[in-house]
This record gives structure tokens, sequence and C-alpha cells, in this order.
């Protein structure tokens, strides 16, 4: 069996998220039917439960998960944004280190532990530790943050050199909504010899849009070639709007946690099929599977899609597992709208692909 690699995947691509280890409801098998080619893991999750020794010991993430495709682990810089900011008690950024507080736990994540401990997931992509912010924070702030991921990213490079393998090492560029910052950042990362690069910090604005100037521009400081990572990006059209940008890869939980909330995504029904599929104007819309309209309709949940769901059951019978609460209902509607995800991304490989 060849290793995984990113470097035979088609792009753009999108990689669910697989937190702990798994993308809820469904298992390899309906990844792989589902056409995904990757999967996005989190480096601290895992090491709180089981913990990297354990699944060191297990063969690593693939033998552990049965997912034989590419894994990306993100650093746990994420975490920095969404717990400690929100609530100090959660832990403390140190200067060399993250300290997380939770359920009576302490966990400590520095740059050179986290490029460890994703060497012993196997992992095929490593996501260096980060400095994330929000748009809205101060210029200061924000330079901070860079300066923080600068010296970090070094301790990250040096750490994972330092164990040769087979995979690959992803900077990410921090700065807000300042040019010069981002700027700062990407030319510091680039002389350190980073393989790709992600989009750091949050990606949209207090209205929920795109913040799509610092993002083509940060896009454009990535050279041509190297994997250009919208991370965390995964409305549909907001991929499209950063595919145009020059972005070839993504990352949501947007498609499986909406199945979970009986949302699923269709692409309009005036296309008679996926060639069709017109991104340049609104082209999908969601059903609502426990609404009544669907209690006796026998038509597929999409006439344009071969899943597992749209292949083989009706919406009736997909409405009737959610409304008694059977489990197959949410695995059908997570293959469903993953494999949405895969059309939308087959559709924008023949138009941008690399």
């Amino acid at each position: 069996m060849t290793e995984p690699t990113l470097n035979n995947i088609k792009l753009p691509a999108f990689f669910p998220d697989g937190t702990r280890g798994v993308v809820r409801c469904v298992d390899a098998t309906d990844l792989e039917n589902c056409k995904i080619p990757g999967i996005v893991m989190n480096t601290y999750h895992l090491m709180t439960k089981p913990g990297a020794s354990t699944i060191k010991a297990l063969g690593g993430l693939h033998k552990f998960t049965g997912w034989n495709r590419p894994i990306i682990t993100d650093s746990g810089g994420f975490q920095v944004f969404s717990l400690i900011r929100e609530n100090a008690s959660f832990g403390e950024i140190r200067p060399n280190e993250i300290i997380f507080r939770r359920d009576g736990k302490k966990t400590t994540l520095s740059p050179e532990k986290c490029i460890q401990s994703q060497l012993a997931y196997g992992s095929d992509v490593l996501m260096a530790l980060d400095y994330c912010t929000h748009p809205n924070d101060s210029y200061e702030k924000q330079a901070q943050a860079v300066d923080v991921t600068i010296r970090w990213g070094k301790k990250c490079i040096d750490t994972f050199k330092a164990r040769p393998s087979g995979s690959q090492l992803f900077g990410i560029i921090q700065g807000g909504n300042s040019k010069v910052l981002r700027k700062q950042c990407a030319d510091a990362l680039l002389q350190m010899g980073y393989q790709g690069f992600g989009f750091g910090g949050w990606p949209l604005d207090e209205d929920g849009k795109l913040t799509e100037e610092i993002l083509a521009y940060t896009a454009e400081l990535i050279p041509d070639g190297m994997i250009k990572y919208a991370m965390g990006i995964g409305r549909p059209e907001n991929i499209v709007a950063c595919v145009r940008m020059g972005y070839n890869l993504f990352d949501c939980v947007i498609p499986t946690r909406e199945a979970r909330h009986n949302r699923l995504y269709v692409f309009n029904e005036e296309f008679e099929n996926p060639g069709d599929i017109d991104l340049s104007k609104s082209f999908y819309r969601y059903h609502y599977i426990l609404d009544d309209e669907h209690r006796r309709d026998s038509r597929p949940i999409s006439h344009l899609c071969d899943c597992l769901a749209c292949t083989n059951y009706s919406r009736a019978y997909i409405r009737h597992l959610v409304s008694i609460g059977d489990s197959l209902g949410h695995r059908l509607a997570t293959m469903h709208n993953l494999r949405f995800y895969t059309m939308l991304m087959e559709t924008l490989q023949g138009l941008f692909g690399q």
C-alpha cells in the first residue's frame, strides 16, 4: 500500500473535520464512497484523549482510525482563540507554551510538543503552532500574535527537521486585517522552509461575511505551486470565492454538523446533470428533511447526487428515520452532504484544477 500524500490528490480539495479521530456518524468506507480525499483531525483534542503515546502504540492515526488516505492534524492553536480567549479560566498563553485547563485537567502545548505529538500520530500534514486572533483585535494584539507565531514557527520547523519523516509541515500566516503584518509573517515563515501555508485567524467579519480583501492579499503572499489552505472556511459560496482568490484546500465542520441538524445541501433543481452546475450564480439550496413536504415524497434528496442516500432511499424514508431518532437517518444525511461537497470540488477542479 502506498503512503498517503497530498501530492496525489486533486486540487482544490475539501477535507471534513474528524476532530477527535472520527467524522461523526460515518466510517472510513462511507467517507471513501463519498469520494472524500482526506480528513482534518486536531492535535490538542487527540492529546487529551486517547493521547499521543496511545495512538503511536496502536500504529498511528491511519491504523487507529482505519483511514488510509491523507490526514492533516491542526496544531491546537485555534483553541487559544476559541477556549482561552472566551474564558480565561480555561488556560493561559505563556512565552513558550500554552496551558489548557479543562475538566480538572491540565494540558501543556508547546511548539516542540505540538510537532512531536503530530509525528507520533503519523500525520501526513502537520500544522505549526500559531497564535490565533480575531479581525477586530487591536494592531498591537495582532503584532504580538505575529511575533509569537514567527518565534513558535521556528521552533516547530526545527523540531520537525530533527526527526525526518515522509510528512509535510505547513505554516500559518497571522496578521489580522493588516497587510503589513501579514507580509511580515509570511516573509519570515517563507524563509524557514515550510511546504504549504494556511490563512490564520478568523476569516469572517462581525456580520459573518468573508474578510475578502485580506484573504486575497494573503493568498498572493503564498507562492503558486504551494498548498494555500483556507482553514475553517466551509460555506459553499465562500469556498467558491476563495478558490477564485487562489486557495486550494479547505476544511470545516459545516456539512456534517448541518446533516445532524437535518439540513441537506442540494444543487438547484434547474441543473439537469452535474456538468450543468453553474457557480457564477446562486447554485444551491437546503432541504430541511423534517418539513412536512417530504412526508410522502418518493424522490431522492437530489437527482444529481450518487450518494447512498440518493441512490437507494426516498426523502420520505430519510425523514422517517430522522423523525424516529434512528442513527441511520443522520448517517445517510451526513453522507449526502459530504458528497455534495465533493461534487462541488469536482466542479471547481474542472474550472480551476491544479
